[in-house]
């Protein structure tokens, strides 16, 4: 650097010496004699024999100097116009005589050969204008900036797209379509020379992407558009659906990593939208239905990965996802369907109709659990196939067969679960079970019917003491409540909360019994809030007198506690251990209350008819 700085003040005393003895230099002397002859046409021979372009230094400054005392001799003999017009004359003259006829000469003999010598020239015409910039820096500092006139470098490039891109462009971008025509179908290209030749037209736009987009960019998305036509027309008539996609899949990532290797960026969603729309738009429906292999097919033979390529790829589609929706939703339809017409099948074969179909019940959550795999595992869980899942399963589930419906045939499902002696399951398995049929459940149209049969049947496990787990019982209906609220579930709660509440109270009111000496019976009352609970009916009955006696007892000691509310007794709901002596052997007999009650008129040896 201070080498540099040493030499230009030198040559700088050496032109302010040269001004002040008043030696002027005239335009031709010092174009023809120094610049010219020293620099142009040095230059011009080392590029056409294909030497190292280099100047010594000492030469170098002499051509520098003599171009800086044209341009800072005062008028009329500054030269900086005239000079600034010859740099331009020169690259102009240079390109027609010498660039121009090289590149015709090449034209008609192959892509890459026509291809190699525009990459050549351009290399040459690069490494002129670098060198012209470096003598004329003078004109770019003052003139130049001055006339708002383009810069040398600007010029030189200017110059190469009137003289030489204008005229060889249509022929080269041909060359380059056709190389990439080649490279898809499988041939090995230069691909390193196409990118020198693209990046060559990004230049030609002087700041912009004009050139390139449409002289390069326009006509290969045109003839990208006719390539993948065709293959098309061929791919759709010899393959699957699957075979299809697989090609489909193919290209567009080699049309992406052909944008990386050597297109511009600015390519990429152009291109990926021209070969989607033909390769993917244009047939989607005929892949989707296609007779063999289409999408019902795929779904049917659970062929996963097929589904997924080709979910993936009309994802790419604007409402691409859509027409596959509407198949998948149609194939589970019928799945549904399939599985109610084997249950109609087996009551129209004599089977007795019944609320309790376990078979039938667990096809539905099969059907339901498989596919809402699919639906999260192949689908990606998009929204439309969700959409599909639940409108499919929104007619299954409610296309009622046989006297029962589908309410009362899943409520039963729970109740074989949920009570002790049902189905034989663990925890686990008792959690996911509830999981599922509350998923069901929530295609139910009619959910009022549902609670209320399942109300009913909750309050005879509780009553009985047939609930196989409290736990499991209250899991079923914090279920229910996420899925319905809880106003839906309220009842059911209170039932839950009777128990617990009558649970704590039954240690205190055991111990009034123990000061009770007039009785010996084993008593105990669970008191219901009849809000929460089924109606049930309530007959008046004569007790006997010890069964007074303990209702008397309860009801003294509960008035008393609850003053405000008012008991009333359902002896249908209540039961009762009696102990029989036939002969010489004694029976403890689990009976209900009324049937104690009528069995106690046994006693002492009476005998009662039905008149």
């Amino acid at each position: 650097l201070m080498a540099t700085k040493s030499k230009r003040s030198i040559s700088q005393i050496s032109t302010m010496s040269n001004s002040a003895q008043g030696n002027i230099i005239q335009l031709e002397d010092g174009w023809n004699n120094v610049i010219k002859t020293g620099a142009i046409d040095v230059l011009e021979r080392t590029l056409d024999n294909g030497f190292d372009t280099s100047f010594e230094p000492k030469e170098y400054i002499r051509i520098y100097t003599t171009c800086y005392d044209m341009c800072t001799q005062r008028s009329p003999y500054n030269w900086s116009r005239d000079l600034y017009q010859r740099h331009g004359e020169t690259i102009e003259q240079y390109l027609n005589n010498t660039v121009l006829p090289a590149l015709r000469d090449k034209t008609g003999q192959g892509g890459t050969i026509l291809l190699n010598e525009l990459k050549h020239r351009w290399s040459n015409h690069q490494i002129m204008n670098k060198w012209l910039k470096k003598f004329f820096t003078y004109l770019d500092r003052y003139y130049v900036k001055h006339h708002s006139l383009p810069t040398l470098e600007q010029a030189g490039l200017r110059h190469f797209k009137d003289e030489i891109y204008m005229n060889v462009k249509d022929n080269t971008t041909s060359s380059i379509i056709s190389l990439i025509d080649e490279e898809r179908e499988g041939e090995i290209i230069d691909k390193t020379l196409v990118k020198n030749i693209i990046e060559l037209y990004e230049q030609m736009g002087m700041g912009s992407l004009d050139s390139y987009t449409n002289d390069l960019e326009t006509p290969l998305l045109d003839a990208t558009r006719s390539y993948y036509g065709r293959k098309r027309e061929d791919w759709i008539a010899r393959d699957s659906t699957p075979d299809y996609l697989i090609k489909a899949e193919k290209a567009l990532g080699e049309e992406k990593d052909r944008v990386g290797s050597y297109l511009n960026s600015a390519t990429e969603p152009k291109l990926r939208s021209v070969v989607e729309d033909e390769i993917l738009q244009k047939v989607q429906m005929n892949l989707l239905e296609k007779e063999g292999s289409g999408c019902g097919v795929l779904l049917a033979n659970d062929k996963t990965e097929d589904l997924q390529r080709m979910f993936s790829l009309f994802s790419r589609l604007e409402n691409g996802l859509q027409p596959m929706a509407d198949i998948v939703e149609k194939f589970i339809t019928s799945q549904g369907n399939a599985c109610t017409e084997k249950r109609q099948a087996r009551l129209d074969s004599g089977q007795k109709d019944k609320n309790d179909d376990p078979d039938f019940v667990k096809s539905l959550i099969d059907l339901h659990e498989k596919y809402l795999g699919v639906i999260r595992e192949t689908f990606s869980s998009h929204h439309l196939f969700q959409k599909a899942l639940k409108n499919s399963f929104e007619v299954i589930v409610n296309n009622d067969v046989g006297t029962f419906s589908n309410a009362e045939l899943m409520s039963t499902f729970c109740d074989r679960i949920l009570k002790s002696g049902g189905e034989k399951l663990s925890e686990t398995e008792v959690e996911q079970s509830l999981d599922r049929i509350v998923q069901l459940f929530s295609f139910l149209t009619d959910k009022d019917m549902f609670a209320e049969i399942y109300r009913n049947q909750l309050a005879k496990r509780l009553l009985n003491q047939r609930s196989a787990s409290d736990d499991a019982e209250k899991a079923m209906i914090a279920k229910l409540k996420v899925q319905c609220g809880t106003q839906f579930t309220s009842k059911m709660e209170g039932m839950l909360n009777d128990l617990a509440v009558g649970s704590e109270q039954k240690s205190e009111f055991d111990a009034r019994m123990e000061q009770q000496t007039d009785t010996k019976l084993s008593f105990g009352v669970q008191v219901l809030t009849v809000g929460h609970w089924p109606s049930y009916k309530a007959p008046e009955v004569a007790l006997p007198p010890q069964m007074q006696k303990c209702m008397e007892v309860f009801k003294e000691w509960h008035d008393a506690k609850h003053q405000k509310r008012r008991l009333t007794w359902v002896h249908s709901l209540g039961n009762a251990t009696v102990r029989a002596t036939f002969g010489k052997k004694s029976y403890d007999l689990q009976v209900t209350t009324l049937q104690a009650i009528v069995l106690n008129s046994f006693n002492d040896g009476k005998t009662y008819g039905f008149n």
